[in-house]
Order: structure tokens, then C-alpha cells, then sequence
């Protein structure tokens, strides 16, 4: 048996991976990943013991001309990996909170998305659960570290993860879609039309695009942030010393607002951002302008916070496990204790609000005004203790011999791209007619093979000029 093991880490830290090629008889074993992971691996079994070190060499020149390099594993420290330290009182609300069901996963979490058919949870074990509103468990996808949060953009859903990737969540299977930079502690993530955006805990802000390439990044007027929010218009960040615009084209400074404390988390809509801060403040500020446009008011650091839609209520939780609501203009309205932990993330959506607690679960409330003005009155429902089904489909990330299943023909309505080499770079062009064939499509990198095509169920433009893939992807043999 014969075992290589290279490293890339470059100073800038756009780079910080290793590969290792495993020659045992017939079959050649390939590990992948960030330097201090468990990675990926892939196995091959070849004809003969000649082809396989053969391949194995091939491989191996491969990524020395791309810069990897002898290393000895585990003298290159791992990147970096802040997990959030928080700490929870018991609430001091006269009443405790309409709770309707309560998910428990197991870890500490903060990623929540809620769309219209499932609630999405992830935690610090790198579990991320679907579940229905109703709370029954529909699936579960296992990722390689901790998940920091999740985010949507549009019909995709994405979970930043500690191992310093970014997986698309949106296929059967789960894939890699960005590789972040191994001196980026990241903190938060939000993604707009493809384009990735990352805050940190240096206080700086990253952009990446949609072919995982370093657009731009800015060090941050402050530290620790835990905010990122992006639209058409600009790339909201908030950190120590407040909230800083940039633009998404190059990341000028398009305005700063100081808030009352560091800025513990952030929520976007059409026209504003709320910043949720130390000091026991939610403040809305104008997306225009940075001004202040309100300052809700609770009675202790505010972990998360949240809005109806148009920002006709403003919800909040904080560091002593209650949950608010104050209409537009900055009025409370009620506050209740949630019965189980601070909320790190919530969501609001059809009059129930979705939490994920510091004790890893995930709850719903009935935060409509019947439900809640018998809650004042002491009258709650009996929470609902969801579990996992006994056989539950449960998904890992793709990898390129796991990925995709093989069709001999492309079927009715769908879409088939090609692999190609581009200016020394591999890229993803549409080969079906009625689309821009000078156009990239977003793409698994796992799954690149130049000269390869792949049947898509759809493709949606983006407005930064490319493609993004919806539904699955089979290799056209």
C-alpha cells in the first residue's frame, strides 16, 4: 500500500486544503477536504495493479501543478471556528408563551428557515431537519461539522457549516456549492442571487461568487459580526460599533449608523434592516439612508428578532428566554417567556412563530391574538414533544461517485449542459436550445468532468448573468 498526502494553504487563506491518494492493490482511494476536516472520499478499482498507481500518479501531478505540496498531516493548525457562547436566564415574563410543539435535535442550534411547505433546523452536530408545520419530522441531512445558519435565496436553501463550506440544500442529495476562505472565522451568511456574502469574527465582510471565486472583501469598522443581510441595492453588515451598507458592486461604503450596542443579529425587509443589539434594543434603520427609523425596547440583550410581513410586527427575543412583539411604530405589545431557552433564531410566518432556543429546539408558537391574550390570562396549550420517526430518509453530501445517477437519454422538459474547460478553469454551459450558451450555470464542483453533459429537471437566469440549477441532476451517458 502506498499513501500520498499533499496540502495547498496559501498566506491570504483563499487556500487551505489537502488531498491524499491511497494505492491499496486495485483500488485507489482519494480523501479530499479542509486541512484539519475529515473531508470526502472516493474509491476507484481499476483492471490492474499497474492502472491503478498509474491513475493514482495521475492524480497526483494533477495537484502539484496546481500548487499542492508534500505536507506531514496535522502540522497545519485547522481553520478557525468561533461557536457561539451564549448565555440564558430563566425569563422574568408573568406568562409563558403559546407553545403549540417543540422539536428537540439534539445540539445547540441557530439555523432556522420556514418556507411554505417545511420548517428547516440545523445544529452545532451538523444535523439540519425538515420538518412540517404541523412539527412531523420529514427528513434529515448530516453535514461534516457544525452548521452556523441557514439561509434562502429564493427557491434555494443553504447551510453554512463549520467545516468553511456553504451546502445547497435544494437537491435530493446536499453539495458543496462554496468553499470560504480557511482565515475567514465565519459568523453569519446571507446569499442574494447566487452571491454569497460573509461576516466574521474579525468584523469583516466577504463576497464570493457564484463560481466560488473571491469577488471583494472590506474589514469592518468593527468586530464580531453577526450580521449580514443583501438585496439588489446593498450588503447590510452589522457588527460591534453598528451597521455599515456596502455596495454589492465592489463594496464601497454607502453608509454607517452607530447603534445603541453591539449588534447581535440582523433582519431585512424591502425598505428596512432591524439590527438586534447588546443593549436591549431592536433598532429599524432605512436601507436609503442608514437613519433610525425606530428603537423597540426590551429588558435584556436581544439575542434574535424578526418581522411580519412589511414590518407591521416586530418580534424580538432575548438573553432571558422571553420573546416580544411591538407593532411598527415601537410599541410592546406582549411579552411572554418561551418556556424553554432563548430564542438565537426566529421566524415569523401565518400568525406562528418559529423558534430555535439555546437548548437546541425547535419551537412553534401560536402568536395569534386570541392565542396569546389567553396565554396573558393563564390559559396555554399543551405543548406537543415531536420525535424522530423511527425511519427517517436521511441524506449526506454529495460526492462525485455518490451525486448523480445515470440517464441514456434526456427526458421530456428537461435541460443538458456540458462540462468544459474555460481559460484554464472548468466551467458549466448549456447545451439546450433557448438559453445563453455564453452564460456559466452555478454547478457542483464534485461533479465536474470536462467533456461530461448532465440532464437538469430546470434552469433559472440570475441577474448577475448565469444559470442556477433547480431540482436534480443525472449524468447523460
Amino acid at each position: 500500500m502506498s499513501r500520498t498526502y499533499l496540502e495547498l494553504s496559501q498566506d491570504d487563506g483563499s487556500a487551505h486544503k489537502f488531498y491524499e491518494v491511497t494505492v491499496q492493490g486495485q483500488s485507489v482511494t482519494v480523501r479530499y477536504g479542509r486541512i484539519g476536516a475529515a473531508g470526502q472520499t472516493q474509491t476507484s478499482t481499476f483492471p490492474t495493479v499497474q492502472k491503478a498507481e498509474a491513475a493514482a500518479a495521475k492524480k497526483i501531478g494533477e495537484k502539484v501543478r496546481k500548487g499542492y505540496e508534500p505536507a506531514v498531516q496535522g502540522q497545519r493548525a485547522p481553520r478557525a471556528v468561533t461557536r457561539r457562547q451564549v448565555a440564558s436566564a430563566p425569563s422574568t415574563a408573568r406568562a409563558v408563551a403559546p407553545v403549540l410543539w417543540r422539536f428537540r435535535t439534539g445540539s445547540a442550534a441557530f439555523g432556522i428557515h420556514i418556507d411554505e411547505d417545511r420548517c428547516w433546523v440545523g445544529n452545532q452536530a451538523g444535523d439540519v431537519f425538515t420538518l412540517a408545520h404541523g412539527g412531523e419530522v420529514l427528513a434529515r441531512y448530516q453535514l461534516p461539522d457544525g452548521v452556523k445558519c441557514l439561509v434562502a435565496d429564493d427557491f434555494w436553501i443553504y447551510a453554512g457549516c463549520d467545516d468553511g463550506r456553504v451546502y445547497d440544500l435544494s437537491s435530493k442529495l446536499p453539495f458543496a456549492a462554496y468553499d470560504i476562505a480557511a482565515d475567514v472565522d465565519i459568523f453569519w451568511l446571507d446569499i442574494h442571487e447566487g452571491v454569497l456574502n460573509v461576516a466574521d469574527r474579525a468584523g469583516r465582510l466577504t463576497v464570493i461568487d457564484h463560481e466560488d471565486e473571491h469577488q471583494w472583501s472590506r474589514g469592518g469598522r468593527g468586530e464580531h459580526a453577526w450580521m449580514v443581510r443583501a438585496d439588489d441595492h446593498a450588503v447590510y453588515h452589522g457588527h460591534t460599533r453598528g451597521v455599515t451598507a456596502h455596495s454589492p458592486d465592489g463594496g464601497a461604503e454607502l453608509w454607517h449608523t452607530p447603534t445603541q450596542g453591539a449588534v447581535l443579529f440582523g433582519w431585512q425587509e424591502d425598505d428596512a434592516v432591524y439590527a438586534g443589539t447588546a443593549r436591549h434594543t431592536v433598532q429599524r434603520l432605512s436601507k436609503a439612508t442608514g437613519a433610525i427609523e425606530a428603537t423597540y425596547h426590551c429588558d435584556s440583550p436581544v439575542y434574535s428578532c424578526a418581522t411580519s410581513p412589511g414590518g407591521r410586527f416586530v418580534f424580538a427575543g432575548d438573553s432571558a428566554s422571553s420573546v416580544y412583539c411591538f407593532d411598527r411604530d415601537g410599541t410592546r405589545l406582549w411579552k411572554l417567556g418561551t418556556g424553554g431557552g432563548s430564542a438565537l433564531s426566529m421566524q415569523y410566518r401565518d400568525e406562528r412563530l418559529f423558534l430555535v432556543t439555546t437548548d437546541g429546539s425547535l419551537v412553534c408558537v401560536d402568536a395569534s391574538e386570541a392565542a396569546v391574550t389567553a396565554a396573558q390570562q393563564g390559559s396555554v396549550p399543551v405543548a406537543r414533544d415531536v420525535k424522530l420517526a423511527a425511519t427517517l430518509p436521511t441524506y449526506a453530501p454529495a460526492t462525485a461517485a455518490t451525486a448523480v445517477t445515470t440517464v441514456t437519454a434526456a427526458p421530456a422538459g428537461s435541460v443538458v449542459v456540458e462540462c468544459v474547460r474555460e481559460n484554464g478553469r472548468t466551467r458549466i454551459h448549456v447545451v439546450s436550445e433557448g438559453y445563453d450558451h455564453s452564460w456559466n450555470v452555478q454547478f457542483p464542483r464534485a461533479i465536474r468532468e470536462p467533456g461530461a453533459r448532465y440532464v437538469v429537471d430546470a434552469l433559472h437566469a440570475a441577474s448577475g448573468g448565469f444559470y442556477r440549477v433547480r431540482g436534480d441532476i443525472r449524468r447523460l451517458q
